[in-house]
């Protein structure tokens, strides 16, 4: 007589158990996979914003060492700070063209660091409305977008070998606006040379951008006209 024996299969237990490892196992490793995407996702954003700024230093870097000198506009304010913004007036050279002046502004508009510019003009007259326009947010030349995600900027001068946050000196918020010696008092006599730089005129500058994803914010310091 000729037996035959049944194959034994798994049985209910076993099978919940092995689909409970592989849950787990899934579980987990969607979970590593999702935390390395979105290191990378922080980290790319991170790189983005970084590049931004960097982008935005350069401007504001080739903007401060062009910054006009105060003998060129006659003692008019070439350089004025306030909160989150910080204007300035550079000398433009093209080629074949003689030098002439311009606006630039920069303000950090509705989380955005915004750069705006004027036309550029030879007139000191028209440069006096070209910077009672800007100062005063009146101008309506378009502004290029530097960078998103900016929370705030903070600008300090360097002035008498120190650094200045903007409106603490007055020679420090607004250059170039140190009053002429009155004609009822007599000049005074010096042994020692004159500076060649007033008391009063910061020589370089410091902007710290805050970003949104940057724990601490971002700091470049530049020269105010060329080395």
């Amino acid at each position: 007589m000729t037996t035959y024996s049944r194959p034994r299969g798994f049985t209910l237990v076993e099978l919940l158990v092995a689909i409970s490892i592989l849950a787990i196992v899934a579980v987990l490793g969607w979970r590593g996979l999702d935390s390395i995407v979105r290191a990378r996702v922080a980290l790319t954003q991170q790189m983005e914003t970084t590049r931004g700024m960097q982008l935005a230093f350069a401007q504001m870097q080739s903007d401060c060492e062009h910054i006009v000198q105060r003998d060129v506009v006659d003692q008019r304010p070439y350089l004025l700070i306030g909160a989150d913004r910080f204007t300035l007036v550079r000398e433009v050279f093209t080629e074949n063209q003689p030098s002439r002046l311009q606006v630039v502004a920069y303000r950090i508009v509705n989380g955005t660091l915004i750069r705006r510019e004027s036309p550029p003009t030879r007139d000191l007259v028209q440069l006096d409305a070209l910077w009672q326009a800007v100062t005063s947010d009146a101008d309506s030349n378009p502004a290029v977008a530097l960078q998103a995600g900016v929370t705030g900027m903070q600008v300090a001068t360097w002035l008498n070998n120190a650094w200045r946050q903007g409106g603490v000196d007055p020679g420090a918020n607004a250059a170039g606006t140190a009053q002429a010696p009155s004609a009822a008092a007599p000049p005074q006599q010096s042994d020692q040379a004159a500076p060649p730089q007033a008391a009063n005129e910061p020589t370089g500058m410091q902007v710290a951008l805050q970003a949104q994803g940057l724990q601490a914010p971002m700091v470049k310091s530049f020269l105010l006209g060329e080395p």
